[in-house]
């Protein structure tokens, strides 16, 4: 079970962009100091550990617990004509399938080039649920218990925005927020919830987990949150 972690401010993160490339560089002994400068597990971010191909796995609780692909069900509702309960196996057969290679941008300043995803395009999720008059976002929630995420209406049917089952040509693993997680391919990773449990269809728009603690709403990459391109 994960507790709810507590307040972490932008300039904490933001902080971290040098410490992230230093980890990569010199190994596990700087990133357990970062772990430390950061607090215990549970206090805000935790599990910030440099990984393989250049990710870093981060959480805002504690440890999240592990749902095993046979028993994951993703629940879409609010504004739509066909609520229901996706299982692993309906997102991998029962609708469209779409691939796609592209980088994955961290805000805090590292990247990963040419990761490979495949999942349900959420343009065809919403179609399949059928989006009612008056919605105008969709609302993410991560089975962490405390994530959330949120994007306009429009952004959401960019073809770019992907419900992953799969990437680096296998499944995504636990770490790396599986069995399912977001990938928001035109902005920063911070909007591509991980570990994702629901989707609402909703009227507003709401603010997302780091969009209350300062960081911009809208995060395209290369022309938000400070960053020019």
């Amino acid at each position: 079970m994960s507790s709810e972690g507590s307040p972490v401010g932008r300039r904490v993160v933001l902080g971290m962009v040098g410490l992230g490339a230093l980890g990569v560089a010199t190994g596990a002994w700087v990133q357990r100091g970062v772990n430390r400068a950061l607090g215990p597990v549970g206090s805000g971010i935790s599990g910030i550990v440099p990984a393989a191909g250049g990710f870093r796995f981060y959480t805002v609780t504690g440890p999240v617990k592990r749902i095993a692909p046979a028993d994951y069900h993703l629940r879409v509702r609010g504004l739509v004509e066909r609520p229901r309960s996706y299982s692993f196996a309906d997102l991998q057969h029962a609708l469209p399938q779409t691939r796609m290679t592209d980088t994955f941008h961290c805000v805090t300043g590292w990247n990963v080039p040419n990761v490979a995803w495949e999942g349900v395009a959420l343009p065809d999720l919403l179609d399949a649920v059928g989006v009612r008059p008056g919605a105008r976002g969709v609302r993410f929630t991560s089975f962490d218990g405390t994530y959330t995420e949120s994007l306009t209406m429009e952004q959401a049917r960019r073809r770019d925005v992907i419900v992953a089952t799969g990437m680096l040509g296998g499944p995504v693993s636990h770490d790396h927020g599986g069995p399912v997680r977001m990938y928001v391919a035109p902005m920063y990773g911070y909007k591509s919830t991980k570990w994702l449990s629901g989707i609402e269809v909703v009227g507003d728009v709401r603010p997302g987990y780091w969009e209350e603690r300062g960081y911009d709403v809208d995060a395209w990459v290369g022309r938000s949150n400070g960053y020019t391109s």
